[in-house]
């Protein structure tokens, strides 16, 4: 087709480059190029299906799905908000994130094992207690194999609904096993390698989660008052409900959030849907650009 709607170009810029510099930050071209372009092994080649699901639009809303699911345990939601500054610098939270999830996945060997190392760095600093009394520390294999089965169970939940090419289930076990490389380098005692696995695991920990005043604080700033203008509300807003929608049931109750089937299957999957088709549009024109550098758990 060689007619073009006038405009279009130029808004699809606009929000693609919008998007990319909200989620990689001021060095998100010098990270990009670094890691797309720099020579040498990686830890995945182009066929894994990590590289399918960190790749994939829908990381927006596993994002923000591991983050609520991630805050229901007490040890380290405390540690996170006693040490992430969350609130104070969500976007910088987020950028970190997204770059390291880029550099493991997309990066040569040698950089991914030194973001790895960094991130171990700063683990081993964070400890405290929690309200309760309890102590906790960054580095504690337990915490780390919790955050790591939240997040790796709510990405994959989210391709599982809103990628643009679900993998077949052995994929979804493959990707599972991808994901352990990188959890067992940060510190994961055994974590899982399929999705058998991957919910055995998950639910061992269910008798230790619940809903603390500090989750309670952070899901009403996640999903009520996130730091954006006006004109972003109402794509979070499906970004949130799509978020929700992702959790299970028993994740939702300690947090108050609804749970409403009939809309779920209907209205918040075609809005997510939409949402994510609209994210892949704009960011297509950037053939370079991991979108796992927009995820961000």
């Amino acid at each position: 087709m060689g007619w073009r709607i006038p405009g279009v170009a130029t808004a699809r810029e606009r929000l693609g480059s919008s998007l990319f510099e909200r989620v990689a930050g001021p060095a998100g071209t010098e990270n990009r190029s670094r890691i797309h372009g720099t020579p040498g092994p990686r830890w995945f080649g182009e066929d894994r299906p990590i590289r399918t699901v960190h790749g994939d639009a829908s990381m927006f809303i596993g994002g923000l799905s591991a983050l609520l699911l991630q805050s229901l345990h007490p040890l380290a939601m405390s540690a996170v908000a006693a040490h992430s500054g969350y609130r104070g610098d969500p976007w910088g939270r987020l950028q970190r994130t997204s770059t390291f999830l880029a550099m493991t996945t997309y990066g040569a060997a040698d950089d991914a094992q030194r973001a790895v190392d960094h991130v171990r760095g700063v683990h081993q600093r964070v400890r405290g207690r929690t309200a309760a009394g309890e102590t906790y520390h960054a580095a504690d294999p337990h915490l780390l194999a919790w955050v790591h089965v939240a997040e790796v169970d709510s990405f994959m939940r989210a391709h599982q609904r809103y990628g643009a090419q679900p993998l077949t289930p052995a994929g979804y076990d493959g990707y599972v096993a991808d994901t352990a490389r990188v959890g067992s380098a940060l510190g994961v005692l055994d974590p899982p390698r399929d999705r058998r696995e991957l919910a055995e695991r998950i639910a061992a920990y269910r008798p230790e989660l619940r809903a603390t005043p500090e989750a309670a604080d952070a899901a009403r700033f996640l999903l009520l008052h996130p730091p954006l203008p006006l004109a972003a509300r109402l794509p979070y807003a499906v970004l949130a409900a799509s978020a929700v929608a992702l959790l299970p049931s028993w994740a939702r109750e300690p947090l108050h959030l609804p749970r409403l089937p009939v809309l779920e299957r209907t209205g918040v999957r075609w809005a997510g849907t939409g949402l994510t088709s609209t994210i892949r549009w704009a960011m297509a024109h950037r053939p370079a650009e991991a979108p796992s550098a927009r995820g961000g758990a």
